[in-house]
């Protein structure tokens, strides 16, 4: 087994997602997709985010897509999720409540 094959890896991210923080949120999520098949992004604790965060979230999307894992969000607060909205992300992106 190589660790893929176990239940989802839960990321939690907290507070801001900007440019300023962006960074640390994309390398977490790429390290997780490299070790699991399925990860969950748990944005309940996320309070605001930037087009930094969204990009974040697409290229962890892309990378899942190219290794065939399986990225969702999780828990997004009304202001994130009318911004996945907004975007149309919501749309590329599994979104749980």
């Amino acid at each position: 087994m190589d660790g893929r094959e176990h239940e989802p890896f839960v990321v939690r991210a907290g507070g801001e997602i900007d440019l300023d923080t962006a960074p640390s949120l994309r390398r977490a999520l790429a390290a997780a997709l490299e070790s699991h098949r399925e990860v969950v992004l748990d944005l309940s604790e996320v309070t605001f985010m930037d087009c930094a965060g969204l990009g974040a979230l697409v290229r962890a999307r892309n990378q899942a897509d190219r290794c065939g894992g399986r990225l969702s969000l999780r828990g997004a607060r009304r202001r994130v999720a009318r911004l996945l909205e907004l975007t149309g992300l919501h749309r590329r992106l599994a979104v749980e409540p």
